[in-house]
């Protein structure tokens, strides 16, 4: 563990001086302006090493180079302490680059504003986006060398568009066995139905049908009849393993059978039930995880955790017609690593049902923080940045 003092002329120097003796793990414990410049103590803790000695280094200006007043520095030893106060000295630590993890994004975030002015604005503006701030500095870094604001807004989202998976949408054309999952009321039962639909137009009534699982919602399930009327196909209902056998052994003869589940919006039993029964179709299931695209970026991860064991094999995005924002929807499947094959964006059956494609996605999100412009003041920025910061070096 090393404690270091620095003074410098200024502040962009004087943290310079940090990342190079202590790197970026270091926590800026106090910053005072002093005679001639600034003092920042900053400390960093070194697991392999448990020295605890407190360094006091100082850089000369010009005047005392000249003079030969060069300050008094030295190894100022705290001595041997014992393994207990040495714990309390490492916990001490732990806390205080926490607490001062604010203040050291703070400057950070400012001294990039002095550094590179056009980097600080793209990535204020990637934020604005929704992105994640890990994503948001990545996608930054790539592009630092173009200084054309504009130019280097467009290559950012070229870059944003090549990170986001889309796989092949040609389940419409080849069939099988597909349930879709997620949370309650992101219109998994309204997908369902355009996706009937389309296959239906396709290939004929006679190659669909619907099997539904959720016994607790009256509504979505009437919802599906409708729809199956409308559509001229079976729908069953299976509540158990057993039942969601025997029903896809009954529509065995169908091309595409579309497996519409119970909505969860927690961690529940139900979610054992729902996997247990989607066991029964074996190998061959494809799942798809449907999310809204006005669900809040913490919501989506919640949800991706909360689904992770259903193994999805895609997403599905909705209501991208009612979103206000979707850099955040977009920044965690990103970093689920979970491709997207359709979205939807309206309530037309099926015509409002599309193949997922990366640049179009955000595109469309570009639009959207043109119209809905958030307010992020650059204090909120240093916070999230600094966050983000903190997380890849934990």
């Amino acid at each position: 563990m090393k404690i270091k003092r620095f003074v410098a002329q200024d502040m962009r120097q004087a943290l310079r001086m940090v990342r190079e003796a202590l790197g970026e793990d270091a926590v800026i414990l106090s910053n005072k302006t002093v005679e001639g410049g600034v003092e920042l103590t900053a400390a960093v803790d070194l697991v392999d090493d448990v020295s605890t000695d407190t360094v006091d280094q100082r850089i000369p200006n010009p005047t005392q180079v000249r003079t030969g007043e060069l300050p008094k520095g030295g190894m100022a030893g705290a001595g041997p302490r014992g393994d207990d106060s040495l714990d309390e000295l490492r916990r001490e630590m732990k806390n205080l680059r926490r607490w001062m993890q604010a203040e050291l994004s703070g400057l950070s975030w400012y001294d990039l504003g002095q550094r590179a002015p056009h980097s600080q604005e793209l990535l204020g503006r990637m934020m604005a986006l929704g992105l994640g701030p890990e994503l948001a500095r990545r996608l930054s870094e790539r592009v630092r060398d173009i200084e054309d604001m504009e130019q280097a807004w467009r290559k950012a989202l070229y870059l944003l568009a090549a990170e986001i998976q889309v796989c092949d949408s040609g389940l419409l054309e080849q069939g099988g066995v597909v349930a879709l999952v997620g949370p309650t009321g992101v219109g998994k039962t309204t997908t369902i139905a355009k996706m009937a639909a389309r296959f239906a137009l396709r290939h004929g009534h006679r190659s669909v049908a619907l099997i539904t699982t959720d016994s607790f919602r009256i509504g979505a399930r009437d919802q599906l009849q409708t729809y199956a009327r409308i559509l001229n196909v079976p729908v069953r209902t299976a509540t158990t393993r057993e039942e969601m056998d025997a029903a896809l052994n009954m529509l065995g003869d169908r091309r595409l059978v579309l497996i519409d589940t119970a909505g969860m919006a927690a961690a529940h039993e139900r979610i054992i039930d729902q996997r247990e029964m989607l066991e029964a179709a074996g190998p061959g299931l494809v799942t798809l995880l449907t999310l809204s695209a006005t669900t809040e970026a913490a919501a989506v991860h919640r949800a991706l955790r909360l689904f992770a064991d259903f193994r999805p094999d895609a997403c599905v995005l909705t209501k991208l017609d009612e979103a206000a924002s979707l850099g955040g929807l977009l920044s965690a499947l990103i970093q689920a690593g979970l491709s997207t094959a359709y979205f939807t964006d309206g309530q037309r059956v099926p015509e409002d049902l599309q193949p997922a494609r990366a640049h179009p996605l955000v595109t469309r999100a570009a639009e959207l923080l043109a119209e809905n412009p958030p307010d992020l003041d650059s204090d909120y920025l240093a916070l999230a940045l600094g966050g983000a910061n903190a997380h890849a070096n934990a």
